[in-house]
């Protein structure tokens, strides 16, 4: 009998949190975290991560893994899930997958991680480039290494640009050529089934829910947790500083921004990653088993 993996998502403030606890607790499963900002202690308001009371209920993995001050990848999140999918079958229980990080949800569905390995050679070349020549430049040089095309590569993405031209040069190959060759991967997961969930709410609610969340976020102590933050470094890491929540927090402590326009923000962004998460789970992820509507 085949193994199913339960794969939960939703846009932000949909409610993912208490429908997966629920759904865990009826299957006797493990949570598997698939949201980037739980990976890092000391996030805890700004992310809604689950509480203390919460992650004592149901098991939870990948969550409070990296000092914020450290970035957490793809690649190591890729490799620590498919070995607590293993570790979490093994001890007979059923595993449930759940966040709004999409990046991270279709590493469930499709390979994003390449095998091939960038040098800290290669990778200090393509810094200088970008740093000297910003996106234009990356753009030449990827050009130049890859004279067959650059294939159906994001060219208006400087991270997405820099990030094939070191695996160009890391590989000697063109970007057409890798392309193909990472199409050819294997699926993750092949020997299990996946029943996949995507929660909805009617836009309207969803938008009032989003400001309550901010709002929540914000009388709950988040420019508290902000300041303890930043003496943590969390400004030397970029995919932490940047959440949302954060950035417009660290903004407003550097003074950069009005006490009376933080929370108006907040909700602004917010609002513009859901329309982002939309998008995502209808173009990046395959068709969801089920759509679960939870508009009151």
């Amino acid at each position: 009998m085949s193994v199913t993996l339960h794969i939960i998502t939703g846009a932000t403030a949909v409610g993912k949190t208490n429908y997966a606890l629920d759904y865990a607790e009826a299957l006797d499963a493990e949570i598997i975290s698939c949201d980037a900002s739980l990976f890092y202690r000391g996030m805890d308001i700004g992310t809604a991560k689950p509480t203390q009371e919460e992650l004592a209920r149901i098991p939870h993995h990948c969550v409070d893994l990296n000092p914020v001050n450290e970035s957490f990848d793809i690649s190591r999140f890729d490799r620590l899930a498919q070995n607590t999918v293993v570790d979490i079958l093994n001890r007979g229980k059923s595993v449930v997958i759940t966040g709004g990080s999409g990046f991270y949800l279709k590493s469930f569905f499709e390979p994003v991680v390449d095998t091939i390995e960038v040098s800290d050679a290669i990778r200090a070349e393509s810094e200088s480039i970008f740093a000297n020549y910003g996106l234009r430049g990356l753009l030449d040089r990827l050009n130049a290494v890859s004279p067959e095309g650059l294939g159906n590569l994001d060219t208006l993405n400087p991270r997405r640009v820099q990030r094939a031209l070191e695996r160009c040069l890391a590989s000697k190959k063109s970007l057409p050529v890798l392309q193909k060759e990472f199409a050819e991967r294997p699926k993750p997961y092949a020997s299990l089934k996946k029943h996949f969930i995507l929660l909805e709410r009617d836009a309207e609610e969803l938008k009032n829910r989003v400001i309550m969340r901010a709002e929540s976020m914000l009388e709950s102590g988040l420019i508290e947790e902000v300041k303890a933050l930043l003496k943590n470094g969390i400004e030397e890491n970029p995919n932490a500083a940047n959440a949302i929540g954060y950035r417009e927090s660290i903004a407003f402590l550097k003074g950069e921004i009005k006490e009376e326009e933080l929370l108006p923000l907040i909700i602004k962004n917010t609002n513009g990653l859901v329309k982002k998460q939309k998008t995502w789970f209808r173009t990046q992820l395959p068709d969801p088993h089920e759509r679960i509507d939870l508009s009151l």
